[in-house]
C-alpha cells in the first residue's frame, strides 16, 4: 500500500460532518513531464501504469477504496450518471454523477474546467459535475441537481480549481449562449484586456448564476486559477498536453 503523502486541496465549506471531499494538486505522483506528477487522467498520454499508481495513491490518502471510486467519460456534454455498488465501476459517458451510498466517491477529472460538487445538508446524496463552458451552458448543474432530488435550497456547492477570469479568454459567441440563458451572465464577461471582438469570462460569476437560478445559492469556493499557478495545477490552455487533477465527495462509511 503506498504511503507517500498527496498534497491535497479540503474545501472550506460548511458540509454535513459524514461527507468527504478533496481536489488533488500536480503534486504528490509519479507521473513524468509533462504529466509531471500526479496526473489522474489515463486518457492524455501517460504511462497508464503510472496513473493507475496514482490512483491507489490518492485513494489511500482518502481513506477510499480505489475501486469505489466512479471516473467518468468525460465529454463535455450534460448526461448525469448516478453511482451504485453495481455500476461504479463502469466509466459511463457523462459529465457528472452522484450518489447516495456511502463509502462510493463521485469523481470529476480537469485541468481548467470547473469541477464543482454537491451535498445535501443531511448527508444523504452528494454529486459533482465536469462544468467546463459547454457542460455549464448547456445544464449540466441543473441536470445534477434535479438528478439528485433534493430540495435544492437543502443542496451545498463548493467550485473547485479552474482557469481563473483574467486567463479564459473566449469568443463572441460563448457570451451569446450564456446570455441567452441567463441575461444576467453579461456581467461574467469583459472586453477589457481581451483582444477584439473577444471577452475574458469569469467561469466562478457564472456558474453562481447558473446555481442560483436552480435555487442553489449556499456556494463557496472560487478563486482559484490554474492557468496562473503553474507550481500547482495542470492547465490545458496553457500546457497544452498535460495531466488532470481530480475532485472528489463521496459520503463516510
Amino acid at each position: 500500500m503506498p504511503t507517500e503523502a498527496v498534497p491535497l486541496i479540503h474545501p472550506q465549506w460548511p458540509a454535513p460532518a459524514n461527507v468527504g471531499a478533496l481536489c488533488t494538486t500536480r503534486e504528490g505522483g509519479i507521473s513524468q513531464p509533462p504529466w509531471d506528477s500526479l496526473n489522474l487522467g489515463c486518457h492524455v498520454g501517460d504511462n497508464p501504469e503510472h496513473v493507475q499508481k496514482n490512483r491507489l495513491r490518492l485513494a489511500h490518502q482518502a481513506g477510499l477504496k480505489a475501486n469505489r471510486i466512479g471516473w467518468l467519460n468525460q465529454v463535455h456534454g450534460t448526461e448525469v450518471a448516478e453511482l451504485t455498488p453495481g455500476n461504479v465501476q463502469t466509466i459511463p459517458d457523462a459529465d457528472a454523477s452522484f450518489t447516495r451510498h456511502p463509502g462510493i466517491a463521485c469523481a470529476i477529472l480537469t485541468a481548467d474546467c470547473l469541477p464543482v460538487i454537491l451535498a445535501d445538508q443531511a448527508g444523504t446524496v452528494v454529486g459533482a459535475a465536469h462544468a467546463g463552458w459547454r457542460s455549464l451552458c448547456g445544464g449540466v448543474l441543473e441536470n445534477l441537481i434535479a438528478a439528485m432530488a433534493v430540495d435544492p435550497t437543502e443542496l451545498i456547492a463548493w467550485l473547485g480549481p479552474a482557469i481563473g477570469p483574467q486567463k479564459f479568454e473566449v469568443g463572441p459567441e460563448v457570451r451569446e449562449a450564456f446570455v441567452a440563458k441567463n441575461p444576467e451572465s453579461g456581467g461574467a464577461f469583459s472586453s477589457e484586456g481581451a483582444r477584439e471582438g473577444h471577452y475574458l469570462a469569469d467561469i466562478y460569476h457564472l456558474a453562481r448564476i447558473r446555481l442560483a437560478a436552480a435555487g442553489v445559492t449556499n456556494v463557496h469556493g472560487g478563486g482559484f486559477c490554474t492557468v496562473s499557478d503553474e507550481a500547482r495545477f495542470y492547465s490545458y490552455r496553457r500546457d497544452g498536453q498535460t495531466g488532470r487533477m481530480s475532485t472528489l465527495v463521496w459520503i463516510e462509511r
